[in-house]
């Protein structure tokens, strides 16, 4: 029987993973609630030290200080660019993590049902099952999302003849051997279903490319949150049925607001490149013409704007250019032109990656305008600076339906008096495809590193 206090204890902690979550929903209560949602953790995982009478202690300890090592040294060496994948990696290892508890549990309740028959109830057994096959499949999906960030492998969808039959087998065996775990639990059943759904998780996440894998990243942390929570099932453990819940559920509304912004379903999402309809651009580089320019030119579109726009992309990000741009807009707001900053839900690789990237560079949270509340402005904008974003203003999505990105929301650049875009090459945006805004009489393209770009225009700015 567990302890009155100890039970107390997890409650609380419990309540402050829900106050945690409420605090990250706003950039001024963010900090304080990672905050109280990481003391949270840590007293949760003292708690079996002071109540229970555990083996291996040694190990244990060892293993909690690799773990607060690496996390450590991730958070103090990952740049901003690389936090989707770190998300992704993590995300992976809470999943394998759940998978191998629920292996664990398996073995201890395996003997007990198979001699009583009535030992353990049958729900237990689904959960577990449940956990060891959705966690297997979260840690190969995310591992698979990391390597496409990361350009361990082609970000591009990766279709082979024959993959919708395989996977659809894989998937009919995961859910024959959860079965079977549920009628005759056996540690080798629970291996074979971990194997079985690791090759789920693969085949899931191969044919998703592009601006698509933010979203599969979003989908998969919800499925770790859903293990997490049948595995607290299992181990009738409070918190980690609380936390696993509020992470499963706000994943998954995340990934439907995600798809939302995108214009498409999960489905199609995930398995348009089975038919061709999921980000299959050409990526390559085109070779028409277009108008560009100096930064004293742009400079000059810039000092005599009323109205300018700034659409920031993951190329900012890439370039570390955020400072400067942020010096650029506060001398064009001196000289008194009105600057906002115009943020597409999935600019940059993942939800609020870029309102946290110009925050680092101490933005006014105020100037940080949502695609909804600023796409009716861009009329009467003199100038738009597209500054490393490329699918995100491509008309394509509103004008070509056999495009990948059709009916994706765009940001409305192209109703823009004048449009410059910061880019390094014609070499297309993640989606793969060429956007028909950088052909347009009105736009200008100016060519070169962001930072070093910015910087240029700077100056010029500031002569004139």
């Amino acid at each position: 029987m567990t302890p009155t206090w100890v039970q107390l204890a997890y409650l609380a902690c419990a309540v402050c993973f829900i106050l945690a979550l409420k605090g990250l929903s706003g950039p001024r209560t963010a900090r304080i609630g990672n905050l109280v949602g990481a003391a949270a953790a840590v007293v949760a995982v003292a708690i079996p030290f002071l109540y229970l009478d555990l083996d291996h202690i040694p190990l244990m300890l060892g293993a909690i200080a690799v773990g607060t090592g690496g996390g450590v040294v991730g958070a103090r060496t990952v740049q901003m660019t690389q936090m989707p994948q770190m998300v992704a990696l993590f995300n992976g290892v809470g999943g394998g993590a759940a998978a191998l508890v629920a292996l664990l549990e398996l073995h201890e309740l395996a003997p007990e049902a198979g001699s009583a028959g009535e030992g353990v109830s049958w729900f237990v057994l689904a959960a577990t099952a449940f956990t060891i096959a959705v966690g297997s499949v979260s840690f190969a999906g995310s591992i698979v999302t990391f390597a496409k960030l990361q350009e361990l492998m082609t970000s591009r969808p990766v279709v082979f003849p024959g993959l919708p039959a395989v996977f659809a087998l894989s998937l009919v065996a995961t859910i024959g051997l959860s079965v079977s775990t549920v009628a005759s639990p056996a540690v080798t059943i629970g291996v074979i279903l971990a194997l079985v759904g690791l090759v789920v998780g693969v085949l899931l996440v191969l044919p998703v490319g592009g601006a698509d894998v933010p979203i599969v990243i979003s989908l998969l942390n919800a499925f770790t949150g859903l293990t997490v929570a049948a595995g607290g099932y299992v181990l009738e453990n409070v918190v980690l049925l609380v936390a696993g819940t509020l992470v499963g559920a706000s994943g998954t509304f995340l990934t439907m607001l995600m798809a939302r912004a995108m214009g498409r379903s999960v489905a199609n999402i995930l398995f348009g490149a089975l038919r061709g309809g999921s980000t299959l651009g050409a990526g390559e580089a085109s070779d028409r013409p277009v108008r560009s320019a100096g930064p004293q030119d742009i400079a000059i579109l810039l000092g005599y704007a009323d109205r300018v726009i700034i659409v920031p992309g993951y190329g900012l990000a890439v370039a570390q250019a955020q400072h400067t741009l942020r010096e650029l807009v506060e001398v064009l707001m001196e000289r008194g032109t009105k600057v906002d900053y115009a943020i597409h839900p999935v600019a940059g690789r993942m939800p609020g990656h870029m309102n946290v990237l110009l925050a680092e560079a101490q933005v006014p949270y105020e100037q940080l305008q949502e695609m909804d509340d600023i796409n009716g402005e861009f009329k009467q904008a003199d100038v738009v600076l597209v500054v490393g974003a490329n699918d995100v203003v491509n008309p394509a999505a509103k004008t070509t339906p056999g495009a990948p990105i059709y009916g994706m929301p765009i940001l409305n650049a192209d109703e823009a008096k004048q449009v410059v875009f910061m880019k390094r090459s014609m070499r297309p945006g993640f989606a793969g495809i060429e956007n028909e805004l950088l052909f347009d009489p009105k736009t200008t393209l100016l060519f070169g590193d962001a930072k070093e770009s910015l910087g240029k225009l700077l100056n010029a700015v500031k002569s004139l």
